[in-house]
């Protein structure tokens, strides 16, 4: 898959297409267009995950924090498992097309037995 390719993603306002997926780790393109996540809603998921914003623009708020993070093409940000959050606004001029990983620490940690 080309990652710009965007002849399948529609005008929906948000599309995820599975780029790979094994134990303890799934990677993932999403693509916004003009999205926010519903007024009152936030995220809560119980895996960590970065993302990346390969082109567009977003706005990402965290439950915890007044603080709005705008991500531009190349910006990119992780959310710790189990803290909540929210898109804001995805850019309304070009689709937004996200690199996301979503991962659990626990299948990466090394023994520090023996």
């Amino acid at each position: 898959m080309n990652i710009y390719d965007l002849s399948g993603s529609g005008q929906e306002s948000e599309q995820f297409d599975q780029l790979l997926s094994m134990e303890g780790i799934e990677i993932e393109r999403i693509v916004s267009h003009a999205h926010a996540t519903p007024e009152g809603e936030w995220y809560d998921q119980n895996w960590d995950e970065w993302v990346l914003v390969v082109s567009g623009q977003a706005g990402i708020r965290f439950a915890d924090s007044p603080d709005m993070h705008t991500l531009n093409a190349g910006d990119s940000l992780f959310f710790p498992a189990n803290r909540r959050h929210r898109v804001e606004w995805t850019s309304t001029e070009e689709p937004t097309i996200w690199l996301a990983v979503h991962f659990n620490k626990s299948h990466f940690s090394k023994s520090e037995s023996g």
